[in-house]
C-alpha cells in the first residue's frame, strides 16, 4: 500500500536490537494537510498503553461488564458496529448512536451535543452515565487503587503511589488523543498516488466537494458546527445541543460528525435512525424535514441524481482506512 514518509500517519514498532533499548517505540505522523491539533501532548508510550489498557478494562463500569471498547469497537473506527443506541450495564439502552472515536486531538468539544469540551474530562461522562457504565468516579478511582496491578502501572507511568481521577483522566487522554486515521484511498490520492480512485470516485469526490463539503469539511470530513439536518419537524425526545446551551436556536442541532471511515461505522444519524449510506443521501436529497432551526443549506435538500448517489457512494467508501482499523496499537491489549 502506498506510503508517504512526509504525510501518512503510521505507528510503527521497532524490535530493537541493542540491549539498552526498553519496549516498543512510536512513531506519530499525519498528513501534511491535516490543520494544527487542538490538544499537542508530548507522546509518553508507557502512559499510552496505560489508556489503552483502560479502554478495554469493564472495571470502570459498576458490574465490570462494559468498557469503553464495548461500544467503541475498532472494526468499526471505533463506533458500535449495527448498533442503532449505545447499550450499557444491565442491558440498558442509551438514547444516542456511539460516534466514532479518531482523529480525537482535532475536535473542540465532544458528544453528539458538544457537552463535553476537553478530551481529558471526557471519559467521565460514559463512566459515571447510569445508562451506559454507572459508576461514581470517586468508586472507580478506589476500584484501580485496590489493584496492585492498576498500582503498579500507574505507578510506572506517573512515579505516584496513589491514583487519582487527574491521572485516570491523563492516561485515557494519551490513547485517545493518538487515535489518528489518516492513511485512506483519498489520503493517497491526496498525495499524489493518481491511481489511488477510480474515476467514479474521483467524480465522487468532486461532487462531495460541490454539495457536502461545507459541513463535513476535508480533510477531517467536519467543520465541528452543531446543525439541524431535517431528521425531524419536532424536537421533544432529544433537543440536541440546546441541551447543553438551553438557547432555542439550538434545539435539533447535533454535531456534524466526521465522514472517515464512514462505511464502517453504520447506522448512522444522532439515535442510529438510519441503516445504510444509500438512505443517507435518500434523506438529504428527497426526505429533509422543515422546522425552525434546520440548517439554510437544507431547506430545499441536496439535488441528487441516482448516478449522483452511486457515485459519492464509491467516495464515501474510498475514505476507509484499512491501516487503521487493523493496527495492532489500538487493539485490545
Amino acid at each position: 500500500m502506498f506510503r508517504s514518509a512526509l504525510a501518512v500517519f503510521t505507528v510503527i514498532f521497532f524490535i530493537a536490537c541493542e540491549k539498552e533499548s526498553a519496549g516498543p517505540q512510536y512513531n506519530f505522523e499525519v498528513p501534511a494537510y491535516f490543520p494544527a491539533r487542538h490538544y499537542n501532548v508530548a507522546f509518553d508510550a508507557k502512559k499510552f498503553e496505560l489508556g489503552r489498557k483502560l479502554f478495554y478494562d469493564p472495571i470502570l463500569s459498576v458490574d465490570n461488564t462494559i468498557s469503553c471498547g464495548s461500544c467503541h469497537q475498532q472494526f468499526a473506527g471505533f463506533a458500535h458496529l449495527d448498533h442503532k443506541l449505545s447499550h450499557g450495564v444491565n442491558n440498558k439502552l442509551g438514547t444516542r448512536n456511539s460516534p466514532a472515536l479518531f482523529n480525537l486531538a482535532w475536535m473542540p468539544a465532544f458528544m453528539w451535543d458538544g457537552g463535553i469540551n476537553h478530551i481529558e474530562t471526557m471519559p467521565s461522562a460514559p463512566i459515571t452515565n447510569p445508562v451506559e457504565m454507572d459508576l461514581p468516579l470517586a468508586t472507580a478511582i478506589a476500584k484501580l487503587n485496590q489493584s496492585a496491578q492498576y498500582k503498579a502501572l500507574f505507578k510506572d507511568a506517573f512515579g505516584v503511589n496513589q491514583i487519582t481521577d487527574y491521572h485516570l483522566f491523563k492516561a485515557f487522554a494519551m490513547f485517545m488523543a493518538n487515535i489518528v486515521s489518516g492513511n485512506s484511498r483519498y489520503d493517497q490520492y491526496m498525495q499524489g498516488k493518481t491511481t489511488a480512485l477510480s474515476a467514479d470516485e474521483i467524480e465522487g469526490k468532486n461532487l462531495f466537494m460541490d454539495k457536502c463539503a461545507s459541513c463535513h469539511k476535508p480533510p477531517l470530513f467536519t467543520d465541528f458546527s452543531y446543525r439541524n439536518n431535517g431528521l425531524d419537524s419536532v424536537f421533544t425526545d432529544d433537543t440536541g445541543r440546546n441541551h447543553i446551551t438551553q438557547l432555542q436556536e439550538d434545539i435539533g442541532k447535533f454535531k456534524v460528525p466526521t465522514l472517515r471511515n464512514v462505511a464502517l461505522s453504520y447506522p448512522y444519524m444522532h439515535n442510529g435512525r438510519t441503516e445504510t449510506l444509500e438512505n443517507v443521501l435518500d434523506h438529504y436529497s428527497s426526505g429533509i424535514k422543515q422546522s425552525p432551526t434546520l440548517d439554510p443549506a437544507l431547506q430545499n435538500g441536496i439535488a441528487l441524481s441516482p448516478s449522483e448517489k452511486a457515485n459519492i457512494l464509491a467516495f464515501l467508501n474510498a475514505l476507509t482506512d484499512d491501516d487503521f482499523v487493523n493496527n495492532p496499537a489500538y487493539a485490545e491489549p
